[in-house]
């Protein structure tokens, strides 16, 4: 069984196994429950209260089928209305009893949920891009979801089973042993055979659950692709495939479960057999022992009743193991990510910097993503001070957006350092640097809210002037006043409701907004028409005169007006220099702008000839 549910999946699975997960991850989850003491002791109490009164109905019915017995009067049948009334009053308190436990238990459940919920989404936060550029979304979504929920469930239902049975047993156990040994034994026979079969079902299913949940991870995955991707798939018409690819891994999922469902109905079905082979023992020997008057046949009914009342906990033993199971997988995903360390974090005694002038030094800064890659950048110096604009172009991959990610620090770099205000920028808090080097970002993400909550996402408390003003010089005002609802208008998922020249100068205003020292406008107008780009730009000068600006750009038009530019070629800096200087120096710069001026002069006829 165990080959053929690992040949389903990935054989990687058994060696991401850890035998010593199921102790290590059941701690956690008690010491979050006991975060809440007083529900965890209600609940405990409860069962407590509801142990005891389910044994206490066995009892009581051995008392009375010896009362029966023994009836020869009238007063014997006023006995056996107490003993009725106390079978009913027993009754009601055990059904009072588990509901207070139900309620408790799903209550500290929903509780231990909420609390995960927050801890997974703030790690997820301030994990760094690093991290995010190796993990898909996807995978994150179900952990953050389908392996929460997992941990909920054990909490909410297989912690209160296992208090509970483990209490009916124990308890039941002392009083059997004292009422006759010898049928104790017997009644408890099948206990030692159901904790061994509980645990090796406990295995399996473990394996398929964690299997389950990774194949769910890659479902999630296909449907947030597809999603994102719907107009791409429906352009090049390409819905019977996208179906396909769905359906092949809907049906590993479904194969895992239904392994799932076998494992469990199979084990269900042995432990019935071994409780019920167990009562048959208790009622063979117990026969024979009423019949040689070594006990009466009211304290066999006690134990025949009290294997009654331990039958529906029996059958629960597999629930509780997969339970268990879907626990441990689900944890150990989930706690793999609440445990990960952030790569990027503010360092210890990080100065919480309160003002910048805006002075940006990179000395021979050195990077790469990934160890074993070619460098993005390879000893790139450079300054650039309050009013000043620099300029960085070059060809796609030579390192431009580099220079933005580590600027604010989303990585750091492998050589070298970075400096604002003489500070290193690794003894700055995020925040504080984030706040003072803002980014207008190439890949423009926009919120489906309103516009105005756009462009103040970097400054929510910002008053409707500052927003209008942002939006008036991104060049957007016209365009946001002509809208349904102005500024309260929604722009739809990522922006969808506008063109792409929209959405970057919406990016632009939200960047402008925070008024950062240092701003970086990373391929921000590449969408944007020459006139528009023309108007922008002298708005721009005026907005940010007293700011460093750093543009990043593959186009002449948009840095030649920078005091210095910086020419990047596989991340080295291969000329620098004013625009007028570096196209009298006739080199790579020179031929750029010549190509460019090429391409803008055959592109002119076409143009006047689509106009006419």
């Amino acid at each position: 069984m165990l080959r053929s549910i690992v040949r389903l999946g990935d054989e990687r699975v058994l060696d991401a196994m850890d035998l010593n997960a199921l102790p290590r991850i059941l701690r956690r989850i008690l010491r979050m429950a006991w975060a809440y003491p007083a529900r965890l002791l209600l609940v405990i109490g409860a069962l407590l209260v509801a142990t005891i009164f389910s044994l206490v109905i066995p009892r009581l019915l051995g008392l009375a089928v010896d009362r029966i017995h023994a009836l020869h009067s009238d007063a014997g049948a006023g006995g056996l209305w107490g003993m009725a009334g106390l079978l009913v009053v027993s009754s009601a308190g055990r059904g009072l009893a588990t509901m207070v436990a139900g309620y408790q238990s799903e209550a500290l459940g929903q509780r231990i949920a909420y609390d995960l919920r927050l801890a997974f989404f703030e790690k997820l936060q301030r994990l760094s891009f690093s991290f995010h550029d190796r993990v898909h979304s996807g995978d994150l979504i179900t952990r953050g979801m389908l392996d929460l929920e997992g941990v909920r469930t054990f909490v909410e239902i297989g912690m209160q089973r296992a208090i509970s049975l483990s209490l009916l047993l124990v308890i039941g156990a002392i009083m059997m042993v004292r009422a006759d040994p010898l049928l104790a034994g017997l009644s408890l026979s099948f206990v030692p055979f159901v904790a061994w079969r509980a645990g090796r079902t406990g295995l399996f299913l473990r394996l398929t659950w964690t299997r389950l949940q990774q194949r769910m991870a890659v479902l999630t995955r296909a449907i947030e692709e597809n999603l994102q991707g719907v107009r791409v798939v429906r352009a090049f018409t390409a819905r019977a495939f996208e179906i396909g690819k769905f359906d092949a891994a809907a049906d590993v999922a479904l194969k895992l479960s239904n392994d799932r469902i076998t494992i469990r109905s199979g084990s269900i079905t042995t432990l019935t057999f071994a409780f019920y082979a167990a009562m048959g023992l208790v009622l063979l020997v117990g026969g024979h022992r009423v019949l040689s008057g070594a006990i009466t046949i009211g304290q066999l009914t006690q134990f025949l009743a009290f294997m009654t009342v331990l039958q529906t906990p029996v059958r629960q033993v597999t629930i509780l193991a997969n339970s268990t199971a879907r626990a441990i997988s689900s944890g150990s995903r989930l706690f793999e990510i609440l445990d990960l360390p952030p790569a990027i974090d503010n360092l210890p005694g990080a100065l919480a910097l309160p003002h910048a002038n805006g002075v940006l030094r990179f000395e021979n800064v050195s990077f790469s993503y990934r160890p074993g890659v070619p460098r993005a950048l390879d000893g790139v110096s450079f300054e650039i001070g309050p009013g000043k604009v620099l300029g960085i172009m070059g060809a796609p991959g030579a390192g431009k957006s580099t220079i933005a990610h580590l600027a604010n620090r989303f990585y750091d770099p492998d050589e070298g350092r970075i400096t604002l205000d003489g500070h290193d920028i690794r003894n700055l808090t995020l925040a504080s640097l984030r706040r003072h080097v803002g980014t207008v970002q190439q890949d423009v993400f926009l919120f489906d809210t309103a516009v105005a909550d756009n462009i103040a996402y970097g400054d929510p408390g910002a008053d409707h002037d500052r927003i209008e003003q942002a939006a008036q010089t991104a060049q957007l005002h016209d365009h946001v006043a002509g809208l349904p609802l102005g500024y309260s208008t929604a722009v739809g998922e990522r922006g969808v409701g506008l063109s792409g020249g929209q959405r970057q100068r919406l990016s632009i205003a939200r960047g402008l907004l925070p008024e950062p020292a240092v701003l970086l406008f990373d391929d921000a107008t590449s969408a944007v028409d020459a006139a528009t780009e023309h108007r922008l730009r002298q708005a721009l000068h005026q907005k940010t005169a007293d700011c460093a600006s750093i543009i990043i750009s593959h186009r002449v038009n948009s840095v030649m007006h920078a005091d210095e530019i910086l020419l990047l070629e596989a991340g080295r800096i291969v000329e620098r220099g004013s625009h007028a200087a570096l196209v009298a120096r006739g080199g790579l710069y020179a031929q750029v702008v010549r190509l460019q001026a090429d391409g803008e002069q055959e592109a002119a006829p076409v143009r006047e000839q689509g106009q006419a």
